[in-house]
């Protein structure tokens, strides 16, 4: 069975979006960046929200010919790999290996867990919220900037106790820190 990884750059008080819906402080380095595509490398299947994947899209065209490299291969990895957008009114994807669901459904979230042969990851913490509600994520990557944006979106669903594990944790030269954990919430 493949794991659900919900992995996300958030600020140091949790938040993925500013008050502003402002993300541009939370921009990776290059040693950042390179992380990031380590870690989706493995992924088959991107779970997206439409602003997610509003977002995402433009990896599809971007053009990185001479762009370094971590850019040439986060854009090879992102193109490569299934995409699933819920959306009630976007008509149809602007990318290649792209479906639209209407809602989102549990049971069809854990049906393709059960099926995968590569890990799926999901993007964006309001689809994330309704995931780590279901009790499908299995593990989470934050990777917390230095920085405090006093509010915005947050990176993790209000009002949900999660049990987490440990399982990783890195430092980065710009101050970032990863943490890696395992949902155990499922397991009193």
């Amino acid at each position: 069975m493949a794991k659900l990884i919900y992995s996300t750059l958030a600020s140091l008080d949790g938040y993925t979006e500013d008050g502003d819906g402002r993300f541009d402080w939370a921009r990776p380095d290059e040693e950042v960046h390179s992380f990031f595509n380590d870690l989706e490398r493995p992924v088959g299947t991107h779970l997206y929200g439409r602003r997610m994947y509003e977002t995402m899209v433009y990896w599809e065209g971007a053009e990185v010919d001479g762009q370094p490299s971590h850019i040439q291969d986060f854009a090879e990895i992102w193109r490569a790999a299934e995409k699933v957008v819920y959306s009630g009114t976007l008509e149809e994807p602007s990318s290649a290996r792209t479906r639209i669901e209407r809602s989102f459904d549990p049971g069809a979230v854990r049906r393709m867990k059960d099926s995968a042969e590569r890990d799926l990851a999901i993007g964006g913490p309001e689809l994330a919220a309704q995931a780590i509600e279901a009790g499908l994520v299995d593990e989470l990557n934050l990777v917390l900037v230095p920085v405090a944006v006093g509010g915005g979106k947050p990176a993790l669903p209000h009002g949900r106790r999660v049990d987490l594990e440990l399982l990783d944790e890195r430092r980065f030269a710009n101050g970032a820190i990863h943490l890696h954990y395992r949902d155990r919430t499922g397991e009193q």
